[in-house]
């Protein structure tokens, strides 16, 4: 072994002479609040949502409105069920979601960030189901900046030959 860097079952870790404690890997804790909820915010695209979920049975309110009079087209309602199903707790938490910004797709795929993150972080034995379908990773694609001399982000005005 070499004297720069010398570990001791994951304890102790020695590194230029000085001694560093590691970690161990501990449990995580739910993070609720005092009503037994749990809270994140999901972003896609220009939308963010605020997202509440709790014990229930399955009901989920987006802006005030039922989630299939919200997002109306059964795509998007799929996309908002996804993280239950991944997770294997269909008709199990209620959900309460704000969303603004951005158009109904990116709204959906914002409140489905959320979701998977609140639902994380209410029971944290669900992570690695969710982590592994790629849910809790904010999906960084926006819309690209239109460009001077152009007529969107990258086309080009039409050439005239004469």
């Amino acid at each position: 072994m070499s004297d720069a860097i010398k570990t001791l079952e994951g304890l102790e870790a020695v590194a230029g002479g000085a001694s560093v404690a590691v970690a161990m890997d501990t449990p995580r804790e739910p993070e609720r609040d005092a009503l037994g909820r749990s809270y994140a915010t999901g972003k896609r695209k220009d939308a963010v949502a605020r997202v509440w979920i709790k014990p229930g049975s399955g009901k989920v309110t987006v802006n005030g409105k039922e989630m299939t009079a919200y997002f109306a087209r059964p795509v998007l309602q799929m996309i908002l069920r996804q993280p239950f199903s991944v997770a294997g707790v269909e008709g199990q938490f209620d959900v309460m979601a704000t969303v603004k910004g951005g158009g109904l797709s990116g709204q959906a795929g914002a409140v489905k960030h959320g979701i998977s993150k609140a639902l994380q972080l209410y029971e944290p034995s669900l992570r690695g189901a969710l982590k592994a379908a790629g849910f809790l990773t904010r999906d960084s694609r926006v819309v690209e900046r239109k460009k001077f001399g152009k007529r969107k982000a990258r086309r080009s005005f039409q050439f005239s030959k004469r």
